[in-house]
């Protein structure tokens, strides 16, 4: 019920449609019921009167019948278009709902959750949300309708006969209840297995290059074929509880037909039932099997949109770990001043230390390097800074005041970050650059290219900036692809720079460009480096050196060598 509840608030944007669906629903539905009864009374009255008394009232009964129809089609038409419009407006909604708390949601929630389950919730669960959305109050209104009235107008033909028909439809709803939580639980693990065919596909695919390169087509088929049987045995488990369902439900249908004519003959035999109305029962029968059929197929619709709405839940009530304080105000006239006050961090889901008791702090347009062994923590404490992840003991300032008082956004548009994995979106060169502040002119932007070394390059291709980056950047070079990242930096002109690892995977010649770039993007900014080639950080105005989840180290470049400890092994290595 409280799902229910929950699934229902969704309509009530779109009331006013809902309830004209159902007005006309119930138009349709009286006219499907009239007419056995029409004829049924036209039988036993003027249909047994004179042949002029009948001719004259065929026109006003075709005229009255005709505009009936006309009606019931034009409600019919409205039900399926208007309806149907609905539901997709309500898969709309939930798809957009979902997608803004996609992005709402914290790293945390993305290190423990697989990005092909999150895009099954988005497009297939919601498509059976939508069709339950129009379907389901719609056919079980019709359904309701015509059972009921069905069944008044067997209890007035002959009570007796209805008895037993009531008794049989009693045992078809605890049949049908009973068949129902095991369909329930099946389609709940349909959605699952589904989700783990996707993530399967998403995983293969992205990393489709890598398959190629080592000829390894053969383990990802083993693996697609692991998760594509067990969605077919999940399957198999789905459609016995359903081969159970709708043959039941069609056995008691049979026994229904079985009881209007064995026990509808033997009330006639006893002249406690006319032969005309035996014929409006049998009528009247085919009207209220019709809705039951609907219904059952109606549970199946059901099952499948209240499993899919559940996983919706999953997510959208997942509270993300990291939103704004009540109080939060905006950062502004940012000077750069950064500090870490005795800064611990362990993840949510885990309580091993990864950070304890760090201390550093970097004044106004100043930088520091951090280096040590991977895994030491040198990327988590940049992650600190724009609150990707929230500290779990002491504190991170900016111009003094601590990160978690400031909005998310404010302080992240204050911040620029320069990855070793670059992530170009699917676009335009032009588009990519300009993601770093979407308002930008062209000028703006080629500006940005120029101070990233990447201008001239631009110019060579054919479209130039318009020139498509493929999905994620796969038509571009990794120097290429690192001094786009660092134009949409140059353009969002951050007073705070983060470089993690900015030139690590590129060669010597891509490396001397990308670091006279990020030279030039530095200067005049508080910058955070984070580098395993000591040669890019000589510069710095302070080293830490990262270590046994905290700093081991601090210094200049010169003063650490004179010191003759972790950072000059890392030299000497070097």
């Amino acid at each position: 019920m409280d799902t229910l509840k929950k699934f229902i608030r969704y309509y009530k944007p779109y009331k006013a449609v809902f309830f004209i669906d159902l007005l006309c629903a119930t138009v349709i539905s009286i006219v499907d019921l009239a007419f056995p009864q029409v004829l049924r009374t036209l039988t036993k009255t003027l249909f047994a009167g004179s042949p002029d008394k009948i001719l004259s009232a065929l026109v006003p009964i075709a005229i009255a019948l005709f505009a009936a129809y006309i009606i019931q089609t034009l409600c019919k038409y409205y039900v399926t278009y208007a309806g149907h419009m609905m539901g997709a407006r309500m898969e709309r909604d939930m798809r957009k709902e979902l997608f803004d708390h996609y992005e709402r949601l914290s790293f945390s929630y993305y290190d423990q959750n697989n990005s092909g389950q999150m895009m099954s919730k988005l497009v297939s669960d919601l498509f059976d949300i939508s069709e339950l959305a129009h379907h389901g109050p719609e056919n079980l209104f019709i359904s309701l309708i015509k059972i009921i009235g069905s069944f008044i107008f067997l209890f007035v033909i002959n009570w007796m006969l209805a008895i037993p028909m009531l008794i049989l439809v009693i045992f078809m709803l605890i049949f049908s209840y009973g068949q129902n939580k095991r369909m329930q639980e099946t389609f709940m693990d349909n959605r699952r297995k589904i989700g783990d065919i996707n993530s399967s596909l998403q995983d293969t695919l992205s990393g489709i290059r890598v398959v190629q390169s080592f000829a390894n087509e053969r383990i990802e088929e083993k693996k697609f074929d692991k998760s594509n049987e067990a969605f077919l045995t999940s399957k198999d488990a789905n459609y016995r509880c359903m081969g159970s369902f709708m043959s039941g439900n069609l056995f008691f249908q049979g026994m229904m037909y079985m009881i209007t004519l064995v026990f509808g003959g033997w009330l006639i035999a006893h002249g406690k039932m006319a032969v005309s109305d035996l014929a409006m029962y049998a009528l009247y029968i085919g009207i209220f099997i019709s809705p039951i059929q609907i219904l059952v197929e109606l549970t199946e619709m059901m099952q499948k949109g209240f499993s899919g709405f559940r996983r919706f839940l999953d997510v959208v009530e997942t509270e993300p770990e990291i939103v704004d304080a009540p109080d939060a105000k905006e950062l502004a006239n940012v000077k750069g001043d950064v500090c870490y006050e005795d800064v611990s961090f362990h993840y949510s889901d885990d309580d091993t230390p990864v950070l304890s008791h760090v201390s550093f702090s970097i004044p106004a347009g100043k930088s520091i390097a951090l280096v040590g062994p991977s895994g030491s923590g040198k990327t988590t404490i940049c992650s600190l800074l724009p609150r990707f992840y929230d500290i779990t003991g002491g504190r991170v300032t900016i111009d003094g005041i601590d990160v978690r008082k400031l909005t998310l956004e404010s302080l992240r548009g204050h911040i620029g970050l320069v990855q070793q994995d670059v992530y170009l979106f699917c676009g335009s060169i032009k588009d990519n650059i300009a993601y770093g502040r979407p308002d930008a002119s062209m000028d703006e932007i080629i500006d940005a290219a120029k101070k990233a070394n990447i201008h001239d390059f631009i110019m060579e291709l054919p479209d130039g900036y318009d020139t498509f980056v493929g999905e994620r950047g796969t038509r571009l070079s990794g120097g290429q692809k690192q001094r786009i990242s660092i134009a949409r930096v140059f353009l969002k002109n951050p007073p705070i720079l983060v470089l993690d690892e900015a030139t690590s995977a590129l060669d010597n010649e891509s490396e001397r460009y990308i670091q006279k770039s990020l030279e030039e993007l530095a200067k005049d900014r508080t910058t955070i480096t984070i580098a395993h080639r000591l040669s890019t950080i000589r510069n710095a105005d302070e080293i830490l050196v990262v270590a046994d989840n905290g700093i081991a180290e601090r210094g200049t470049h010169e003063k650490l060598l004179a010191q003759g400890g972790i950072y000059a092994h890392y030299y000497e290595m070097s």
